[in-house]
């Protein structure tokens, strides 16, 4: 905690400027102070699931596919990603399934529903870059692994880049930044990471 994740990720998505160095997309530095085409360009391939999730006191559909009318609503669209994010069968279990009104900030749903809903509703972007600040913290190591494998299984070209503390949900990544005191202090293989958890368990 306060190592600087969360700050990384910020610079990596251009809504924080380095002091030192440069943040480049496909070859050209991004400028979130004046905003130009580039960074515009990254935004609009990138969803983001924060730590802290926003439910609108609206409908289920409304919530998956946020920010947009309901005419312009794919319907089939949210039940197929809510089944990504396995919480498809925990709306249906509602009287009013996906007509559903959550309630302000989700009042009636625990932490972990949230955070699926909140996963549901950045797949529903159809994003090329998805980042996940801590977002599958409140949920039990099945759900997390039912979760992440459905991610895994969308898209190769799908760039994903997570944010956790267990070393049960990275152990699928590809590489592994370990962050203290605001610096890289080593970038961990699939291998890595393994022989960490076992060594933990044992």
């Amino acid at each position: 905690t306060g190592s600087g994740k969360s700050t990384l990720i910020d610079l990596i998505i251009g809504l924080l400027e380095p002091t030192k160095g440069l943040i480049t997309f496909n070859k050209n530095t991004l400028n979130p102070i004046n905003g130009d085409y580039t960074l515009s360009k990254l935004h609009s391939i990138t969803s983001y699931v924060p730590q802290n999730i926003f439910i609108s006191d609206d409908s289920v559909y409304q919530n998956i596919a946020y920010g947009l009318k309901q005419k312009y609503i794919d319907y089939k669209k949210v039940v197929k990603v809510a089944k990504q994010a396995n919480i498809h069968d925990l709306i249906i279990s509602k009287p009013n399934g996906y007509n559903s009104i959550l309630g302000e900030r989700g009042v009636n749903l625990s932490g972990g529903q949230i955070q699926r809903l909140g996963i549901a509703r950045a797949l529903y972007k159809d994003p090329q870059i998805l980042i996940l600040d801590e977002a599958t913290s409140a949920l039990d190591n099945m759900t997390e692994q039912k979760v992440l494998n459905s991610i895994s299984k969308l898209n190769e070209e799908i760039t994903l880049i997570m944010i956790a503390h267990r070393l049960n949900t990275l152990v699928n990544c590809d590489k592994v930044l370990e962050i203290e005191n605001g610096c890289i202090k080593n970038i961990l293989s699939k291998n890595d990471i393994k022989l960490r958890i076992k060594n933990e368990i044992f």
